[in-house]
């Protein structure tokens, strides 16, 4: 599968969640995404403003999670935290799903839960984190066909603090349950530019990573030397 160097970087979310974050840490994250045109950055609830107004003039999206991330508030809590982002002009959430009502076959619950986030986002994206490493084929499939019956527009794989992130026999089963409608993202440990080749061609649309910069550069070097 042939991918040019720019459309790899336009399938990173250039991400910067952990608790530690800095103003700093964020300020280099959004200057590095425009620099390398990242499709966006992914930051806490937190720095969603700070991450707004620094990438005021660029094309990269601001993203932030939502629920994250555990999954367990509820959903009215998770509605009015996207309420909240969608005001600071945030363009993309990552809500992470009940996973404990999945899991007990509560499937109105995770149907509702999902639902709040897509009709308080207004138009706003939402990709579902279904935080694969902790499900079963059979959950991940369900939750799959939650997600689109519920309006989103993408599935997640992981939240990246879970056992482990995301695999490639996962992808491959989320775009056979999602079918061409949604976007898929690939999530968690995705280090090298060969890792993040192997999930476009499972059908990925998104990377969520925070080593983009050096995917990116890898990558360049590889090419020149073919």
């Amino acid at each position: 599968m042939k991918v040019s160097l720019d459309e790899l970087a336009q399938h990173i979310d250039h991400t910067f969640l952990k608790p530690e974050a800095t103003t700093r840490n964020i300020e280099q994250l959004c200057t590095n995404a425009d620099a390398y045109q990242f499709a966006a950055v992914c930051v806490n609830p937190v720095y969603a403003k700070l991450a707004v107004d620094l990438l005021d003039t660029s094309p990269v999206k601001v993203c932030t999670v939502i629920g994250f991330p555990l999954g367990a508030t509820l959903p009215s809590v998770k509605a009015f935290e996207v309420q909240e982002i969608v005001k600071l002009g945030v363009e993309e959430v990552d809500m992470v799903i009940n996973v404990g009502a999945l899991r007990n076959q509560y499937y109105d619950v995770v149907r509702e839960d999902i639902e709040a986030v897509v009709n308080a986002a207004k138009g706003a994206l939402v990709k579902v984190i279904l935080e694969t490493s902790l499900l079963t084929i059979s959950e991940k499939r369900q939750a799959c066909i939650l997600a689109k019956e519920s309006g989103a527009q993408f599935v997640k794989t992981s939240t990246g603090f879970g056992p482990s992130g995301a695999t490639v026999e996962d992808i491959k089963l989320m775009r056979e349950m999602v079918g061409e409608s949604m976007g898929v993202k690939a999530s968690g440990g995705i280090r090298t530019f060969e890792a993040a080749l192997r999930f476009i061609e499972a059908g990925a649309t998104r990377l969520g990573t925070s080593s983009g910069v050096d995917i990116i550069n890898s990558y360049r070097l590889h090419l020149e030397n073919l």
